[in-house]
């Protein structure tokens, strides 16, 4: 009964952290491209990657090292709460929106909140432990409801109407602080004084060097390549969607004023696609599921290429549903490839490049072009069938893309199973001359 108690106040605990998450996260575009400001919905994203970087790192070290987790974890979402709920209040109140004075609020806001995703999983990592509980048997379950979550405030915004409002920052705020008062109750985290680690461990910077070995330098190339794909759909499908409202044919079909909760589907999708990546990695193995995953990817950008909310919302739903498979597929059987190739001693440095290559560095890049592309087919022009074809022209272009890297990864990557590179490994290729790899 105690266990159970337990796993109920961690789930909660996903719950409220993921949901904070989902009250903007795929509605932001919409909110900002109806106040005239749909060229710069790319910045509000990209800086998600570029501040994932290093502040995890940074407020990690902190959670180590002096401040325990669950409290480190509260001040966090105090702050983040702050300053989302000041840029939700000031687009609420404002008369002519500043796109620099809502950048910068939401940028501190987001700087302070994407650190609290691997800490919240760190105080739940850590009361399962002290409780005697396997945390690979008893966290899946209770990180579950985190996607609950999120797909709960997406409903939440959708059907309130604030997804086309600031009212969806207020939301994000308010939980957030329900957040950091509700982190205040979790068990106690150990702190590790006299810890070393370094911000280039944390960083994963050290890892660069597996670069040098050319299997792991092509896999982290192509996962840089995969997470260029990462933000586009959640920067740009609930903008796209409504789009569709200028014309006349399409203007009071449910999927145009209800958007955000026909993109839940592809959080729905993503939960239950998580359950069959331990079957197919078995049966298939890390080449063929990453390929997977980018066919997925091309038909998610096809998909919404051809589709419409009105007699073509079955293509929209069908993107939604590849969605699990273009995300799960890639980030989760990424992230096991790399423990697999990797021995201890470098693994937690060489999991901080996959994310830098994928989230960071891929998905900045990737929205930032993706908004470039939007700009010139879409944003150019008069709403109405001309922005839709832009549209179209759009997601297409994505599918191409994503289309020439899986053409790409078929014959260059490689897969190797046997062997895990290691610390030593890694001094040695470093000096040993690159035309000798």
């Amino acid at each position: 009964m105690k266990n159970l108690a337990l796993k109920a106040r961690l789930s909660v605990l996903g719950f409220l952290e993921f949901a904070v998450w989902g009250s903007y996260l795929t509605s932001l575009g919409a909110y900002l491209a109806l106040n005239g400001l749909g060229e710069n919905i790319a910045w509000f994203y990209a800086i998600q990657g570029v501040v994932s970087i290093f502040m995890p790192a940074l407020i990690g070290i902190v959670a180590d090292r002096w401040i325990q987790a669950q409290k480190t974890l509260s001040i966090c979402h105090f702050i983040a709460g702050a300053f989302m709920l000041a840029a939700g209040i000031y687009g609420l109140t404002t008369t002519e929106l500043s796109a620099g004075i809502l950048f910068t609020l939401y940028t501190v806001s987001v700087a302070f909140f994407m650190p609290t995703i691997g800490l919240s999983n760190s105080v739940a990592y850590s009361a399962l432990d002290r409780a005697g509980l396997d945390s690979v048997k008893h966290f899946p379950p209770v990180r579950v409801f985190g996607t609950i979550g999120f797909i709960c405030a997406m409903l939440f915004v959708n059907f309130t109407g604030y997804q086309n409002t600031a009212a969806q920052l207020v939301t994000s705020g308010i939980l957030s602080f329900a957040m950091a008062l509700y982190s205040l109750t979790m068990p106690k985290c150990p702190v590790n004084k006299g810890g070393r680690k370094s911000l280039a461990d944390a960083l994963g910077l050290k890892a660069f060097a597996l670069f040098k070995k050319k299997d792991m330098a092509i896999f982290f190339i192509f996962s840089m390549l995969l997470g260029v794909s990462l933000q586009i759909t959640n920067s740009f499908a609930n903008p796209f969607i409504q789009s569709f409202g200028a014309v006349p044919e399409f203007g009071q079909t449910w999927g145009v004023h209800n958007a955000n909760a026909l993109i839940s589907i592809s959080q729905v999708s993503e939960t239950l696609c998580i359950l069959l990546i331990p079957f197919f990695l078995r049966r298939y193995g890390i080449k063929t599921v990453m390929l997977m995953a980018m066919c997925a990817w091309i038909l998610r950008f096809g998909f919404f290429g051809f589709g419409n909310p009105g007699s073509g919302v079955g293509l929209f739903i069908l993107s939604m549903i590849v969605y699990g498979v273009a995300f799960d597929f890639f980030n989760v059987s990424g992230s096991l490839y790399v423990d697999k190739r990797t021995s201890k001693d470098i693994r937690s440095s060489a999991q901080g490049l996959f994310m830098i290559m994928t989230n960071g560095i891929g998905a900045t890049v990737g929205t930032l072009c993706a908004q470039a592309v939007i700009n010139h087919n879409v944003y150019s022009k008069a709403p109405g069938l001309d922005q839709i074809e832009g549209w179209s022209t759009s997601w297409l272009i994505f599918a191409a893309y994503a289309a020439v890297v899986a053409i790409l990864f078929i014959f260059i990557f490689h897969e190797h199973d046997s062997h895990k590179t290691s610390a030593k490994e890694i001094k040695t290729a470093e000096d040993t001359p690159d035309n000798a790899i």
